[in-house]
C-alpha cells in the first residue's frame, strides 16, 4: 500500500470507528467517515470513490474539507447561504387561525389575497404575499381554502 491520503490522530479513529460502528448516523456522515477510515488505512482515492459508490472528485472534496477543517468539517456540511425564514412558527399559526376564522362581511370565504392583506393589517407579519399564504396553508392539514 502506498502512503496514507489522510493521517488520522489516534482519538480520530476511534471516534471514526465508533460512528461507524453505532449505526445511527445519516448516511452522508456514515459515507465520510468511512471514506476518512479507509484513506488513513492506505487506500487510493479511486479504491474509495469505488467502494463507496461516489466518484473521484468526492473524496478528493472529503479529503480536502478534513485537510482544512479537520475532522468535523470533514462529516458535516456548513450552514447554506440562502433567503433567512421571514415568517416564524407562531406568525404562521397565527395565520392559519386567521384562515380557520370567519371570513369577513359580505365574503363566503378567505381568499388568499384576502388572507394575506389581513394578516399584514393585523401586524402578524411585516409582508405576506398570497403565494406564501397558500404554502403556508398547504402545509398544514387544514382544507379551508
Amino acid at each position: 500500500m502506498k502512503k496514507p491520503h489522510v493521517t488520522l490522530t489516534t482519538a480520530e479513529r476511534t471516534s471514526l470507528q465508533t460512528l461507524v460502528k453505532k449505526g445511527a448516523v445519516r448516511a452522508r456522515t456514515y459515507q465520510r467517515a468511512t471514506a476518512l477510515l479507509e484513506l488513513d488505512r492506505g487506500q487510493t482515492l479511486t479504491a474509495v470513490a469505488r467502494t463507496l459508490g461516489v466518484s473521484y472528485p468526492t473524496v478528493l472534496a472529503w479529503r480536502a474539507k478534513y485537510r482544512v477543517h479537520g475532522l468535523s468539517g470533514a462529516l458535516h456540511d456548513q450552514p447554506r447561504a440562502g433567503r433567512p425564514v421571514v415568517i416564524d412558527g407562531p406568525q404562521r399559526a397565527k395565520v392559519t387561525a386567521l384562515a380557520c376564522s370567519t371570513p369577513p362581511s359580505g365574503r363566503a370565504r378567505w381568499t388568499l389575497r384576502l388572507l394575506a392583506d389581513k394578516a399584514v393589517e393585523l401586524g402578524y407579519c411585516e409582508q405576506l404575499s398570497h403565494t406564501q399564504a397558500r404554502r403556508i396553508l398547504k402545509k398544514t392539514r387544514s382544507s379551508r381554502i
